[in-house]
């Protein structure tokens, strides 16, 4: 069983990152079953806990909004990763007795469950790290292993683990635009020729035809419900918005 959320949340920038913290800690009490959240977020560039203490991260904030993205902190580690809305944003929260048991096995099942979403839409997807991709990874998917098009991190609490990332649908070029001064500001090598999309390969995909084959996959392993998120859950969020904001730069 897995209950499904498709919200959007735009009050807010960070909003989108502490809903996801939110049905994190609501699965880990028990207070909501394993979640998956697929949605389109907002124009985004999310820093990871090596990045925040980088000398040069002040910079980076500033260089991320000057091209049109808010800065904020993700819930899970790894490098600055964009959002926006030629993306798509997932968010899988599992409850877990043991939640340092079956990292692997985690990582390995959201990677194959995307890749195999993307083949059933004519694309030679691959799983594993490209030389020089962005927020690198080993759980990765690459088209013909030349160009990224999904990125994911894992968070782990007591009660409860949390698979997190971004499927680039479109627009890649806006990915490229913004972290080559981000990642020059973090001092941090990378080949903005491995940033890619599922559109530059296959024209004519959209965040709604990929959406769809993600879930129809997902729904190839579990019975899916959909629904809309809790007030609860949108109340905690709500709450968990200066956890992901970044401090004064």
């Amino acid at each position: 069983m897995l209950e499904v959320f498709r919200d959007g949340l735009d009050e807010h920038p960070a909003m989108d990152i502490a809903a996801s913290h939110a049905l994190l800690q609501a699965v880990a009490t028990g207070d909501m079953p394993a979640s998956f959240r697929l949605h389109v977020p907002s124009p985004v560039v999310a820093f990871g806990r090596a990045d925040r203490v980088n000398p040069g991260y002040s910079q980076a904030v500033r260089a991320a909004e000057a091209h049109g993205f808010t800065a904020v902190e993700r819930l899970a580690g790894g490098r600055a990763a964009v959002f926006h809305e030629g993306t798509l944003a997932f968010s899988w929260a599992q409850p877990a007795t043991e939640p340092r048991s079956g990292i692997r096995e985690r990582f390995e099942e959201i990677a194959g469950i995307m890749a195999t979403a993307f083949r059933h839409l004519g694309v030679d997807a691959r799983v594993g790290e490209l030389p020089g991709e962005y927020c690198p990874g080993q759980w990765s998917v690459n088209v013909s292993r030349r160009v990224k098009v999904m990125g994911v991190g894992q968070r782990l609490i007591r009660g409860a683990t949390h698979l997190g990332g971004v499927v680039v649908v479109g627009e890649s070029h806006r990915i490229r635009d913004v972290l080559i001064p981000v990642y020059r500001s973090l001092h941090l090598d990378w080949d903005p020729r491995t940033t890619g999309s599922l559109a530059d390969v296959a024209p004519g995909l959209d965040n709604q035809r990929v959406a769809a084959a993600i879930l129809a996959e997902m729904g190839n392993r579990y019975e899916l419900t959909e629904s809309t998120l809790p007030d609860f859950v949108i109340d905690m969020a709500r709450s968990l918005i200066p956890d992901h904001i970044p401090a004064a730069t």
